[in-house]
C-alpha cells in the first residue's frame, strides 16, 4: 500500500468520523451540559435567595423577639406601677380608717368624759345638798328647789 492512499484514506475516515460525531454525537453532550450548567445556575441561585429570605426572616424574628421583649418590659413596668399605685391607695385608706377610727375614740372619750363629769356633778350637787342638810338640819325638796340645783350643777 501507499503511504500517501493511506494517510488520504486516513484523513477521510477521520474527517467522515468527526463529521458524524459534530452531527451526531456533540449536539446531545453540549445540550446535556448546557443543561446541567442551567441546573447548577438555579440551584446556586435558589440558595442565594434562599440565604437572602434567611436572613430577612432572622432580622424580622430578631425584630419581633425584641418587640415582645419590650412588650413584656413595658406590661411589666405597667404592673409594677399598678401595684405601687394599690399599695399606696391602701395605705391611703388605711390612713384615712385609722384616723376615722382615732377620730371615734377622742369623740367617744370625749362622751364619756362628758358623762363622768355630769355623773360627777350629780353625785357633789346630791352631796351639796346632803351637806347643806345636815347643816340646816331639814330636808330640802329637790322639786321645790330645782332651779337652785340646776345653777350648783353648772358652777360645779
Amino acid at each position: 500500500m501507499n503511504l500517501n492512499a493511506t494517510l488520504l484514506a486516513q484523513i477521510v475516515v477521520f474527517v467522515i468520523l468527526w463529521w458524524f460525531t459534530m452531527k451526531f454525537v456533540w449536539p446531545p453532550i453540549t445540550k446535556a451540559l448546557d443543561e446541567r450548567a442551567r441546573k447548577v445556575a438555579d440551584g446556586l441561585a435558589a440558595a442565594d435567595k434562599a440565604k437572602a429570605e434567611l436572613a430577612t426572616a432572622n432580622k424580622r424574628v430578631e425584630a419581633q423577639l425584641a418587640e415582645a421583649r419590650d412588650d413584656a418590659a413595658r406590661r411589666l413596668a405597667d404592673a409594677e406601677r399598678l401595684a405601687q399605685s394599690m399599695v399606696e391607695e391602701a395605705k391611703g385608706r388605711a390612713n384615712e380608717e385609722a384616723a376615722k377610727i382615732v377620730a371615734a375614740a377622742r369623740a367617744e372619750a370625749e362622751q364619756a368624759s362628758v358623762r363622768a363629769r355630769e355623773a360627777l356633778r350629780d353625785e357633789v350637787a346630791a352631796l351639796a345638798v346632803k351637806g347643806a342638810e345636815a347643816i340646816l338640819r331639814r330636808e330640802v325638796n329637790p322639786a321645790v328647789h330645782g332651779e337652785l340645783l340646776s345653777r350648783l350643777k353648772s358652777e360645779l
